[in-house]
């Protein structure tokens, strides 16, 4: 029997509009350039690529400047997903990114290490 995933929620903040980071999030273009080799969509199948290895996803649902939510395909946990959310603080209007997803329990410090690589990769696009 496999595991059960373990949610984890991680938090960036983000020197950049809403609207910029959002397009960074929910386009295949905006994808490509941080979170993966490359990105192609059709429909709400996402297929993201890494070292030639290619993963795909749904995207479940996204609302303009605020989240995108994908669930991998060959993720059999019906539970799990992945959410990538804009907050934006009421008083300094710093933009934070908010990552949720899932991970087996031993996979959780590599998970949020990989995470932070890629959001690395992110605040070097937006300077910041």
């Amino acid at each position: 029997m496999m595991s059960k995933k373990v949610k984890y929620e991680l938090e960036f903040v983000v020197k950049s509009s809403s609207s910029l980071l959002y397009k960074y999030i929910s386009t295949p273009g905006g994808l490509s350039e941080w979170f993966a080799d490359n990105v192609n969509s059709r429909g709400e199948i996402f297929t993201f690529i890494w070292d030639g290895e290619e993963e795909q996803a749904k995207l479940l649902s996204k609302k303009v400047n605020q989240f995108a939510r994908f669930k991998w395909l060959a993720d059999e946990d019906k539970d799990t997903c992945f959410e990538l959310k804009i907050q934006i603080d009421d008083l300094t209007k710093d933009v934070a990114l908010i990552i949720t997803d899932f991970a087996e329990e031993d996979e959780l410090d590599e998970a949020r290490l990989l995470w932070e690589s890629q959001v690395d990769d992110l605040h070097g696009l937006i300077g910041g």
